[in-house]
């Protein structure tokens, strides 16, 4: 029995992290954005919102694309002003990928569209549940397998 709980959590986190999943719920989330913030460039706001500047080699593992799939959604989201590139002070060859003030107000927008959208989502649940569920996620990506 403790077994199938395993399995059934596993095949929710499946589903969740599916790529094509991600894609689909950034669509909906930079609908409207503007120049540059779309599905494919979300991934790259986000991580660098998420870890501050880094270079392309070193986003791309958190992207889930290589670094020259990183530099042209790095490039789109350059011309659309919402990162720049920076001298990496560490590595005189190599450019940290910064978000701008526009950038990181994109980030908030987006944030707070996709805090809405899972908000919607979970309005028919019981009072407290949402709760509840919050904090088992949290303590389940602090202490369970992926730490």
């Amino acid at each position: 029995m403790e077994n199938e709980v395993g399995h059934e959590i596993a095949d929710a986190l499946g589903l969740l992290l599916r790529r094509t999943t991600r894609t689909q719920l950034h669509k909906q989330l930079t609908e409207g954005m503007g120049e540059g913030a779309d599905e494919l460039t979300y991934p790259v706001l986000s991580a660098l919102a998420r870890t501050g500047p880094r270079s392309a080699a070193d986003l791309a593992p958190d992207v889930g694309v290589d670094r020259s799939g990183v530099t042209r959604r790095a490039s789109r989201l350059e011309a659309a002003g919402l990162i720049r590139r920076e001298a990496d002070p560490d590595d005189r060859r190599a450019h940290l990928l910064v978000l701008t003030e526009q950038g990181q107000g994109a980030v908030v927008e987006l944030r707070a569209r996709l805090a809405a959208h899972i908000m919607a989502s979970l309005s028919s649940w019981p009072p407290g549940e949402a709760e509840a569920f919050a904090q088992h996620l949290r303590r389940f990506t602090v202490e369970g397998p992926f730490t």
